[in-house]
């Protein structure tokens, strides 16, 4: 008979044992105790997004009970708090397509906690029995960190706007601070300029230290000129050679609201044709050959102040078009530069020849000559002012005789006739120099004229000696009574108050051998 039982061997249909389902529960309990040992909330999802575990910390974290989430549905929980649509995109859409695993993170309002920023990280994880898909989501409360994070980002936005704006503030300061040099280092180049100037001016010894006098002319003059003193108007002061024009113009300024700035001079026919228009306007470095520094004019140190042009009738024709820019408009430029500068000078001008003259003959300009002559001031010559020859005796002779160390006490009737009666055609200064000739050649408080003045005006006028004729017979004069002594102590040079290298050359010029 045939066994009914089937041929080769079977395998027994395994049963679980109630070991078996001991030894899962411990696998289950270990798990758990694993989950519950992770700080970071944990939670475990089924393929339909379910919770199948959550860890301890993840309930005290969210605030909810076990059985509030096992078998919910992630987005139901909490009343729908974990609805998060960033978390949606993962779940439904990123992981179970193409991620093993993804981590971002969201920022929430969480009805029981609050509003949270999470750190999520979700990765797929199989039972490979079946094959069956969970899902770990791995969640970190950053908040605090991302806070700090942001309350950085905005305190260092801040500190940057800050800065740009304090960085803007320090370049303008910067920029103010650097015109301010600028400015200063104009005011004192032009201060250590009008320094300069004024130790030359120190060194020169004036003619006059006040205009001496009483006449009616003197007086018409001293009127005229606290009449335009107080204005910037041009003054043109006119007259004949050592009259005094330059005392006019100090007096002038004297009076004005310029008074405490120096008075600017300038000899226009001291200074050679090529350097008078640096002299004026001054030159940048390298203009010309030999300018191995810049150099301010005299326009541009008279800023503010006031500028005498003596003898403006012998400026050169090129020149006297920038000199009546500045008259105008105040402007002109430097020798070699480009650059305008703006002046402010009251300008006072001298000469002793007639412009009138000058601009028929074409040596004057016609449109400088009307700017000058706004208002004309002509100092008399002595020779008709002769009642203020006593007192001009008077302090003169103070002066020549203090520098000299000499006392004079009395002056003759006849040398004071003779100097009444003189016609003076060098004026004041020709007076000057006379009375200090006499003061040497005086041996004690007797004042002796070394001079012979005894010549009128109709012997000055009928006289066809020529000027050098007059200064070879004066040289001559004074050579014999000093016995032919040039130089040293009672010499000619020192009577006729000359350089002993001047007075040879003068007597070379003049064709005079020493005897």
């Amino acid at each position: 008979m045939k066994s009914n039982q089937p041929s080769g061997k079977m395998k027994p249909k395994y049963k679980k044992s109630k070991n078996d389902k001991q030894r899962l529960q411990t696998y289950i309990d270990v798990l758990d105790n694993f989950l519950d040992s992770i700080r970071e909330p944990l939670v475990v999802l089924d393929f339909n997004l379910k919770v199948v575990k959550a860890n301890r910390s993840f309930y005290r974290t969210f605030n909810v009970k076990p059985d509030e989430t096992e078998g919910i549905l992630i987005y139901d929980l909490g009343n729908g708090q974990w609805n998060i649509p960033k978390l949606r995109e993962l779940l439904e859409d990123i992981l179970p397509q193409n991620s093993l695993f993804h981590d971002f993170e969201v920022e929430h309002n969480f009805e029981t906690i609050g509003r949270k920023i999470m750190h999520l990280n979700a990765r797929r994880i199989y039972r490979k029995s079946n094959q069956t898909q969970l899902i770990l989501l791995a969640i970190e409360d950053v908040t605090d960190r991302e806070y700090y994070k942001r309350d950085l980002e905005e305190l260092v936005k801040n500190r940057t706007a800050e800065l740009i704006v304090a960085r803007k503030a320090a370049e303008k300061r910067k920029q103010t601070a650097e015109t301010a040099l600028s400015e200063i280092k104009k005011l004192k180049d032009q201060l250590e300029a009008e320094r300069a100037y004024l130790q030359e001016e120190i060194k020169l010894e004036y003619n006059h230290e006040n205009i001496i006098g009483q006449s009616d002319g003197l007086k018409y003059v001293l009127y005229k000129v606290e009449q335009i003193a107080g204005s910037n108007t041009i003054v043109l002061v006119l007259g004949e050679t050592g009259t005094g024009k330059e005392l006019v113009a100090r007096a002038i300024h004297g009076l004005s609201l310029r008074k405490n700035r120096a008075l600017v001079k300038v000899n226009c026919a001291a200074l050679p044709s090529n350097l008078i228009e640096s002299e004026l306007f001054g030159h940048e470095k390298g203009a010309f050959t030999g300018s191995h520094s810049r150099h301010l004019g005299r326009f541009e140190i008279a800023n503010g102040t006031t500028i005498f042009l003596d003898e403006i009738g012998e400026l050169p024709l090129e020149l006297q078009p920038k000199l009546l820019r500045v008259i105008q408009d105040g402007e002109f430029e430097r020798l070699g530069s480009s650059r305008t500068i703006k002046v402010d000078a009251r300008i006072i001008a001298a000469t002793n020849r007639n412009l009138e003259e000058e601009v028929r003959k074409g040596r004057f300009r016609d449109d400088l000559w009307y700017r000058l002559n706004v208002f004309p001031i002509t100092m008399p010559p002595l020779r008709d002012r002769m009642e203020d020859i006593p007192l001009l005796v008077e302090f003169y002779l103070k002066k020549i005789s203090k520098r000299m160390g000499k006392t004079i006490e009395f002056i003759p009737v006849t040398v004071m006739d003779a100097l009444r009666n003189y016609h003076w055609p060098g004026n004041v200064r020709e007076l000057e120099n006379v009375l200090e000739r006499a003061v040497i050649n005086s041996s004690g408080p007797k004042l002796r004229l070394v001079d012979e003045l005894k010549k009128s005006d109709k012997d000055l006028t009928k006289t066809t000696q020529t000027l050098e004729a007059v200064e070879r017979a004066h040289i001559i004069q004074v050579l014999e009574q000093t016995h032919w002594k040039v130089s040293g102590k009672n010499g000619a040079a020192e009577i006729l108050g000359l350089n002993r290298s001047t007075l040879r050359a003068r007597m070379r010029k003049l064709g005079i051998r020493s005897q």
